[in-house]
């Protein structure tokens, strides 16, 4: 495990550039990111070529975290896990969610990135304190990022070692050409950034030069074996439908994983393109749309007549569609960008969206369904993750969810469910939530009987 004492120390450009390094030496690596984020995996997809897939103590629990990596880990000669936020940020006080907790669980080394900054002889006892946290994991090695010289990497690696006992594996030399580009909602999606390949290739070589691989190597080696479990995959197909999955540079926020179960469970799986497509795929029982950046595109989807009437037609029709957060958006009537600029949406539910400067939610939430819908019934739990900085407009909406964050009394309702449409801000794991799966190949099988007889 890549993990870092704090955001922005550069764990993704070190996990990316240590996946990148692997991967030239020519092993299989499989990728995965600690927590809900749908962006840096689409970057470790890059660097790997290997799908990579969210480990997620939240949604998925310390059994499923162990199914979900040892399901993907075992085709795999060495596995790289990006950590989120600081080692043991979580949830609140606790540790669910948790980088820390997820190495706890897979018994994993892991490798601290420190920020060394406007730091000397005090980056021993930062170091000190990560290593013998009560309740915290031991520390296999410290990647120095940011060094100013290597004089001042001199000076840290002997304060660390000579203080901690723990080995600093390497050194990363303060680059501003290897700065990876960002927007509201974080680093630049993988598929919008055209010069990414170049730059992870830059950065396996700048590691290479940092770190020996054998030291790497040597660390992985120390993971103990793990048993397989067979609980949220060990399933059979329920029901055979056709479902389409929207998924291009607007919408591309899908847990793998998710759609893996779906599949498992008798969906098979059509893509389609927002942008592009002149219609929906042929003989579909249904929709998702998942998350994304719809107002980075809104004018290219706006001029997307064809594909807006072959999908309200279908709406019109009882098709279920399913949208989460960016697909909300583009269900919407309109959407308003960052400048104010207004521009049509696919008009499927009644409510126009604004794109707001200021950060409208981030966080887990518990959602309590208000009424059935196609994917559970009224009443009931689900675990979610909302990230957005756009806000609904709307008198007429059916709202879908109250949503409560762990901790806290106050809740707010979230999205629309009516008939055969939900729209809703709240992002779901599937394989974290199998009866949400199922409730949704069955919405997709219902209409699969209504629209042969």
């Amino acid at each position: 495990m890549i993990a870092g004492t704090h955001s922005g120390v550069g764990k993704t450009t070190v996990a990316l550039a240590v996946m990148a390094m692997l991967d030239k030496y020519g092993l299989r690596v499989q990728p995965f990111k600690v927590g809900p984020d749908y962006i840096d995996p689409g970057f470790h997809q890059i660097a790997t070529g290997r799908i990579s897939r969210n480990l997620d103590t939240f949604f998925l629990g310390p059994e499923g975290v162990q199914e979900v990596f040892t399901r993907s880990a075992r085709s795999a000669d060495i596995s790289v896990i990006e950590g989120v936020m600081g080692l043991y940020d979580g949830i609140g006080a606790g540790d669910d969610g948790s980088s820390a907790r997820v190495a706890q669980i897979l018994k994993c080394p892991v490798i601290l990135v420190l920020d060394a900054r406007s730091m000397a002889h005090s980056a021993a006892a930062l170091v000190w304190g990560f290593s013998n946290f009560p309740g915290g994991v031991p520390l296999a090695g410290v990647i120095i990022n940011r060094a100013g010289s290597p004089r001042h990497f001199k000076i840290l690696k002997e304060a660390i070692e000579a203080k901690t006992g723990v080995p600093v594996l390497g050194g990363i030399l303060r680059e501003q050409d290897l700065h990876l580009p960002e927007r509201h909602l974080g680093l630049v999606p993988s598929l919008e950034n055209e010069k990414i390949v170049s730059v992870i290739d830059k950065m396996a070589h700048r590691i290479m030069e940092a770190i020996p691989v054998d030291r790497i190597l040597s660390l992985a080696g120390r993971a103990p074996a793990l048993s397989r479990l067979e609980n949220i995959f060990a399933v059979h197909k329920q029901v055979k439908i056709n479902l389409g999955v929207v998924r291009d540079k607007a919408f591309n926020f899908y847990y793998q994983d998710g759609l893996d179960l779906l599949e498992c469970l008798g969906a098979e799986i059509y893509t389609c393109s927002a942008l592009n497509d002149a219609k929906l795929p042929e003989d579909l029982d249904g929709l998702y749309i998942g998350g994304g950046f719809p107002e980075v595109f809104i004018e290219q989807l706006a001029d997307n007549h064809m594909f807006i009437r072959d999908l309200q037609q279908s709406a019109a029709g009882g098709m279920p569609v399913y949208a989460e957060c960016g697909g909300l958006m583009y269900l919407c009537t309109s959407i308003k960008d960052f400048s104010g600029c207004e521009y049509k949406g696919a008009g499927i539910i009644p409510a126009s969206c604004q794109m707001g400067h200021k950060r409208a939610a981030l966080g887990y939430v518990s959602a309590t369904a208000i009424s059935s819908n196609i994917l559970v019934d009224k009443g009931s739990k689900l675990k979610g993750h909302e990230f957005h900085y756009s806000s609904i407009n709307a008198d007429k909406l059916n709202s879908a969810y109250l949503l409560q964050k762990p901790g806290d009394g106050s809740s707010h309702r979230d999205g629309h469910a009516d008939s055969n449409i939900l729209a809703t801000y709240l992002h779901i794991h599937f394989a974290g939530s199998t009866a949400a799966a199922l409730g949704l190949l069955r919405s997709c099988a219902a209409y699969r009987r209504y629209r042969r007889i």
